[in-house]
C-alpha cells in the first residue's frame, strides 16, 4: 500500500487573475511549466554556472542526520567551496544539500537573471533563496516557519515533491514544538505497518524539471528529493490568512525560542519526548 497522493495540476502558462482564483484562494498546489522562459536564468542557470559566478564561495550543507539537541536552529553540519561542492554533486551521490542561501547577499550578480513575477502576491524581494541537493538527497518532511506562500522555481535535473497541507497534521506524526515529523520516515518509501497513520494522509505529488514553478499554497508541509542533482531558488509571499499569519507569528517569536531553551535545559531527554510524543498524538487518530 502507498500513500494516498494525487498528481499536482499542471498549466503551461498562467495569468495573474486565474492563478488567484484557481490556486491561491482555494489554497491548493500547482506547476507551471513555461513561465520563466524569457528570464536569463532559464538559459544560462546550470551547475556549471554557478560553480563559475560563485566557485570561491565557502557554502554551508547539511546532510540527513537525526535532529541533535547540541545543533543550533538549522546549524550547518558542514561547510565547502561551491566549486568544490559542484564537483561532488556531479561526481557521486551525496547527502549534503544547500539550503536557504540568499543569493541577493552571496552573488548579486545573480539578481540580474531573473525578475520578480507578477502572481498577484507580494513576493518578499529581500529573500530569494537557493537550494542545491544530489542524486536521491533529501529534505525531511517539513513546513516553513513563516508558513508563506511559496513559489518553488527548478532549474537543471530532476526533483520530487510530496506536499500535504496542515489538515493531515494528525497524520503525519508531527513532533511537537518543531516544523517536522519524524526524521526516520521515509516519505519516498513509507513503511505503512510501522506508520499506520499516513495511510489516512490525503497529499500531492509531482516531479519537477528545468524551468517549472512550483506553487506550494500557506503552510503545506513538503518533501523534496533529488531525483538528478540539481538546485531550485525560492521566491515567497507572506501568509494572507490571519490563523496562518497568527502560526507564524508564533513560531518565529515563541516556539523556536522555547524549544532552543529546552534543548539547553533538558538535552537529548528533549528530543527523545518530542519524538515519542509525536507517535502518541499521532496514534490518537487511527
Amino acid at each position: 500500500m502507498q500513500l494516498d497522493l494525487k498528481n499536482i495540476p499542471r498549466v503551461e502558462t498562467i495569468t495573474k487573475e486565474d492563478f488567484i482564483k484557481h490556486y491561491f484562494k482555494p489554497q491548493k498546489p500547482v506547476v507551471i511549466e513555461r513561465f520563466i522562459e524569457d528570464w536569463p536564468a532559464y538559459s544560462k542557470w546550470s551547475l556549471d554556472y554557478m560553480k563559475e559566478v560563485a566557485g570561491d564561495k565557502t557554502v554551508p550543507l547539511y546532510d540527513d542526520r537525526p535532529v541533535d539537541y547540541k545543533d543550533g536552529f538549522n546549524e550547518a553540519h558542514a561547510t565547502m567551496k561551491m566549486s568544490d561542492y559542484v564537483d561532488l554533486l556531479k561526481r557521486e551521490p551525496t547527502k549534503y544539500r544547500i539550503f536557504l542561501w540568499n543569493i541577493l547577499k552571496e552573488v548579486p550578480q545573480l539578481q540580474k537573471d531573473f525578475t520578480y513575477p507578477d502572481f498577484g502576491l507580494r513576493l518578499m524581494k529581500g529573500l530569494p533563496m537557493l537550494f542545491f541537493g544530489g542524486t536521491d538527497s533529501y529534505t525531511f518532511m517539513h513546513y516553513d516557519i513563516d508558513l508563506a506562500n511559496i513559489f518553488h522555481f527548478h532549474f537543471e535535473g530532476k526533483k520530487q515533491c510530496i506536499l500535504f497541507d496542515q489538515k493531515q497534521n494528525k497524520y503525519l506524526y508531527k513532533v511537537p514544538h518543531s516544523l517536522i515529523t519524524r526524521e526516520d520516515i521515509d516519505f519516498h518509501n513509507p513503511d505503512l505497518e510501522k506508520w499506520p497513520a499516513l495511510k489516512h494522509a490525503k497529499g500531492w505529488i509531482c516531479d519537477l524539471n528545468h524551468g517549472e514553478v512550483l506553487y506550494m499554497p500557506e503552510g503545506y508541509w513538503h518533501y523534496m528529493r533529488y531525483i538528478t542533482p540539481g538546485f531550485s531558488m525560492s521566491l515567497r509571499a507572506i501568509a494572507r490568512n490571519p490563523k496562518n499569519l497568527g502560526k507564524a507569528l508564533y513560531n518565529v517569536f515563541l516556539m523556536r525560542n522555547y524549544d532552543n531553551l529546552m534543548r539547553r535545559v533538558r538535552g537529548q531527554k528533549w528530543i527523545d519526548w518530542k519524538n515519542e510524543k509525536a507517535i502518541s498524538n499521532t496514534n490518537q487518530f487511527i
